[in-house]
C-alpha cells in the first residue's frame, strides 16, 4: 500500500531473521515431498492418522512466524506459512501435482472437506481452494508441521491438532509494525488496517466465518501481556507435548521394539 505516497508493504515474518523466499521454500519442500513419495507406497490411510500438528491463528502483527521458528527450533518441526501454501495454490505445476496425489491418497476427500465447509455452494469451490486444501495435506502428510495462518485448523483432524491463537490490541500490533517497517505509528495503523480488512475477507470467503471463535483453540495467547518469543514459544510447546503425550508415548515404544 502507499502511504503519503511511499509504497509499504507488510510481509509477516519480517523481523531481525530473515525468512528464505515463498518460491525457494516452495522448490526446497517438493524436493523434500518427492522424495517421500519414491519411499512410500500409495496406499489408502484415514486422514486422521497424520501426525500431531501445530496450527497457528493470529492477529496480523503480533509475531506469530517468529514464534513459530522459535518453536520449531524447540520440537524439530518444519514451518509453513501463509506466503508459502498461497504460492503452492497458485502455481500450476505444483498445485497439479499435489492435488493428483491427494486426490490419489485420499479419494474424495477435497469434496468431503468442500461440502463440510462450504454446504450447498461447495460445488463452487474455486480452483485456488481446492489447490490451497492439497498443499495444506500435503504437508500434513509429510509429517508434523507447524501451520502459521489461512485457518488450517478448521482444515484438519482437530484431534490431530493443537490449536494456537495469539492476539494482540491495535496498540501493540502499531507499535511493533511501527519499529518493524521503520514509519510512524499512524502508518503503521493504516497498513494494519489494510491487513485485518484482507484477512477477514479470506475468512469470509473461504470458510464463511467473519472472525475466529476462541473455542476453536486449544490456548489463546495474549500478546500484550506475554510477548517475548522464546518464552511464548516454550508456553506452546509446553502445552502441545501435553495434549499428545500418550502419541509420543507410543512412537517412542514403536521405535524401542523395532
Amino acid at each position: 500500500m502507499n502511504v503519503d505516497g511511499n509504497p509499504i508493504k507488510y510481509v509477516p515474518g519480517a523481523y531481525a531473521h530473515r525468512r528464505p523466499e515463498a518460491s525457494q521454500l516452495a522448490e526446497d519442500y517438493m524436493r523434500d515431498w518427492v522424495k517421500k513419495q519414491l519411499g512410500m507406497k500409495i496406499t489408502k490411510p484415514e486422514f486422521g492418522q497424520i501426525a500431531p500438528t501445530v496450527c497457528i491463528s493470529r492477529k496480523i502483527g503480533v509475531g506469530a512466524l517468529e514464534i513459530a521458528d522459535r518453536l520449531a527450533e524447540k520440537i524439530g518441526f518444519h514451518v509453513v506459512e501463509r506466503e508459502l501454501l498461497d504460492k503452492m495454490a497458485r502455481d500450476p505445476k505444483i498445485s497439479g501435482d499435489t492435488l493428483a496425489f491427494i486426490k490419489e491418497r485420499y479419494p474424495g476427500k477435497i469434496t468431503d472437506l468442500a461440502s463440510m465447509l462450504f454446504g450447498e455452494r461447495s460445488f463452487i469451490v474455486s480452483d485456488y481452494m481446492q489447490n490451497f486444501i492439497s498443499a495444506v495435506f500435503t504437508f500434513a502428510d509429510m509429517g508434523s508441521t507447524i501451520f502459521v495462518g489461512r485457518g488450517i485448523h478448521l482444515l484438519l483432524p482437530r484431534d490431530k491438532v493443537f490449536a494456537v491463537r495469539f492476539i494482540g490490541s491495535a496498540q501493540y500490533r502499531q507499535k511493533r509494525l511501527s519499529k518493524i517497517l521503520d514509519v510512524a505509528e499512524k502508518d503503521a495503523r493504516k497498513v494494519l488496517e489494510q491487513v485485518d480488512n484482507e484477512q477477514r475477507d479470506f475468512f469470509k470467503k473461504a470458510f464463511g466465518q467473519k472472525e475466529a471463535s476462541p473455542y476453536e483453540f486449544d490456548l489463546v495467547i495474549n500478546c500484550d501481556y506475554i510477548s517475548r518469543p522464546q518464552g511464548t514459544a516454550d508456553v506452546v510447546a509446553l502445552a502441545f507435548k501435553e495434549k499428545f503425550a500418550g502419541d509420543f508415548q507410543q512412537t517412542t515404544r514403536k521405535a524401542a521394539a523395532s
